[in-house]
C-alpha cells in the first residue's frame, strides 16, 4: 500500500474524519464531549479542513489525518458558539472551560500540532509516521523551526511513533482533579527540529 499526504479533506468526507477523530480521542474526551452522536455532531461542523493533512491510500481512502495549529485557526478551534449548537448554551459553557485546559498557545517558530489520528485498520502500516513527516515538510515550508506536540501518558503506543521519528520530551505537565474528567494523569510535551 502506498500512503499519500495531501492538504485537507472533501466535504464528504466529514463524517468519516469526525469518526476518526472521535475513534481516537473518546477516552480522553468522552466525559466532556459525549455522548457520542452529539460529538460526532460537532466535530462533523467543527473539523476545518485548511488546517489538515490527510493520508490516504491508493484508492484515495482516508486513512489519517494531522492537524495543526496556526495564527488563522487551528483543526479543532470552534467556539462557545459552535458548541452551543450541539449542547445548548449551559453545556457550551463548562464544556468550553473543561476545554480550555487542554489549549496550547502558540510560539513563535513553532509549529503546534492539534492532534493526530489513523483509522484502527491502517495503523502499524506506516501512516503515522508519513502523517508526521508531512507535519515536518510543512512547518519547514512555513519557516517555522521546530514542530511541538503533547502526549497523554495513557497513550504510550503513540509516544514510541514519536520517538521513533525523532521527537524529543521537552515538559511533561500533569493534571491533578482533572484525571477524573480525562481519564489521563499526564501530559508529556514533545519537539521534534523541522529539519534533522
Amino acid at each position: 500500500m502506498t500512503t499519500t499526504v495531501t492538504p485537507g479533506f472533501a466535504e464528504a468526507e466529514r463524517a468519516h474524519a469526525a469518526r476518526l477523530f472521535w475513534q481516537a480521542f473518546s477516552a480522553k474526551l468522552g466525559k466532556v464531549m459525549g455522548p457520542e452522536d452529539k460529538a460526532l455532531r460537532f466535530f462533523e461542523a467543527a473539523l476545518d479542513p485548511r488546517f489538515a493533512l490527510v493520508a490516504r491510500d491508493d484508492d484515495g481512502r482516508l486513512l489519517g489525518l494531522a492537524g495543526f495549529k496556526t495564527e488563522e485557526g487551528g483543526l479543532t478551534d470552534a467556539g462557545l458558539r459552535d458548541l452551543a449548537q450541539v449542547y445548548g448554551w449551559f453545556g457550551s459553557l463548562w464544556r468550553g472551560l473543561v476545554l480550555s485546559v487542554l489549549e496550547r498557545k502558540l510560539q513563535p517558530g513553532v509549529f503546534q500540532m492539534d492532534g493526530i489520528f489513523v483509522d484502527t485498520a491502517a495503523r502499524g502500516q506506516g501512516v503515522g509516521t508519513a502523517l508526521l513527516d508531512a507535519v515536518c515538510a510543512e512547518a519547514e515550508a512555513r519557516g517555522m523551526r521546530e514542530v511541538q506536540l503533547d502526549v497523554i501518558d495513557t497513550n504510550p503506543r503513540a509516544r514510541a511513533l514519536y520517538e521513533r521519528v525523532g521527537f524529543k520530551v521537552i515538559g511533561e505537565e500533569e493534571t491533578g482533579p482533572l484525571r477524573l474528567i480525562f481519564g489521563f494523569r499526564k501530559a508529556t510535551r514533545m519537539s521534534r527540529p523541522v529539519s534533522r
